[in-house]
């Protein structure tokens, strides 16, 4: 018998800090010498015209996700890290991806608009920003709404990322080995 992937589904509005968190979740791992993969969910469909409109029967970011995990499992990984804004919305899909047992946990990050304005003030510019938080406030309205009540929900106004890495490694008792 295969022992089962452990999945972190991160998801989020964009500016909420999925990737930041994640790397330092990363950072958190790799002090305690635990074995792990960190895959970004937004570069894997990620082309023009976009995959998910214009073939949406292709699941192109499903099909590269379980081809990736497919080789780090090759290897012997059992954990993954997953960001993506809608990952929490789509738990089944991914986990099915993935293929075999998953124990897949769900995590949806929030940020009040403030931060996210800051967040994505460092990195976009112009009408770029305006669209972005225009975006970013619509996901956060659906993926409140939508997310299961199993999907956790962690603030991360006023912590720092190794302080949500620090609960993220604390909810998936990945620390304990």
């Amino acid at each position: 018998m295969t022992s089962p992937t452990f999945a972190l589904f991160l998801g989020g509005r964009s500016g909420v800090g999925k990737s930041t968190v994640a790397l330092a979740l990363h950072d958190l791992l790799v002090e305690r010498d635990i074995q792990h993969a960190l895959i970004e969910g937004d570069n894997l469909d990620l082309a023009h015209p976009e995959a998910w409109r214009t073939h949406p029967d292709a699941q192109l970011a499903e099909a590269n996700l379980g081809a990736m995990w497919a080789n780090y499992r090759a290897l012997g990984y059992r954990r993954l890290i997953y960001t993506n804004t809608v990952s929490v919305l789509q738990l089944p899909q991914l986990s099915a991806a993935l293929g075999g047992d998953v124990d897949a946990t769900g995590v949806l990050l929030r940020a009040g608009t403030g931060s996210v304005e800051v967040r994505l003030g460092m990195r976009e510019q112009g009408d770029s920003l305006s669209r972005h938080l225009e975006r970013s406030a619509a996901a956060a309205l659906r993926l409140d709404a939508e997310a299961s009540a199993d999907v956790y929900r962690i603030d991360t106004d006023g912590l720092t990322a190794p302080e949500v890495a620090t609960r993220l490694l604390d909810l998936t008792g990945w620390g304990r080995r």
